[in-house]
């Protein structure tokens, strides 16, 4: 498939299903970070490493149902460093919550560049993707403000810091599915 390419009926219809969860998943962690997460440290533990997981298995299913992993260099490698991230977010958590944030801020800005990149070659094929392209944008620099935050020790940080930055990705999600559902009635 050329990059000029419609993306066929049914990859639309994955497409949008695949947006619609994305947006389900992370609203569910943004709840379940800012209730039992609060309130347990090892449910939010448990919480910090299932969102770069989460995100390594769905990029492999995007880039798969897309052509391919080699199809999709930038989806490959996102898949990649959220699998790296998973690992380092355990190892990270070792270290205190400051840890943890600094790794998530690196992965998000990281992330973010690869999600742009996804959405600006997928942005004439399938459409929808201004919402792609403002997250990934926003997941860049909020990863940028991570990173920073982590470095100031006198901060307290714990995974409500992180939820909004999922609730942000929750929305732009679901605003892709919704527009590729309505693009097609």
């Amino acid at each position: 498939m050329t990059a000029s390419a419609e993306i066929p009926a049914s990859n639309l219809r994955w497409l949008k299903g695949y947006y619609a969860l994305r947006a389900l998943f992370s609203a569910l962690w943004v709840a379940l970070a800012f209730t039992i997460g609060k309130a347990q440290p090892a449910l939010a533990a448990g919480l910090v490493i299932a969102y770069p997981a989460w995100d390594c298995l769905a990029n492999y299913a995007d880039a798969k149902r897309s052509g391919g992993l080699r199809a999709n260099p930038p989806q490959m490698l996102n898949m990649i460093v959220s699998a790296v991230v998973t690992l380092a977010v355990a190892a990270a958590l070792f270290h205190g919550f400051h840890a943890v944030i600094a790794v998530i801020g690196l992965w998000a800005t990281l992330s973010g560049v690869l999600q742009l990149s996804v959405a600006l070659r997928r942005r004439a094929r399938a459409g929808a993707q201004w919402p792609m392209i403002l997250s990934g944008a926003q997941s860049a620099l909020a990863g940028a403000v991570f990173v920073k935050r982590a470095a100031d020790a006198s901060t307290h940080l714990g995974i409500a810091d992180i939820a909004p930055y999922a609730a942000f990705g929750a929305v732009y999600f679901a605003i892709s599915a919704a527009m590729l559902f309505f693009r097609r009635r």
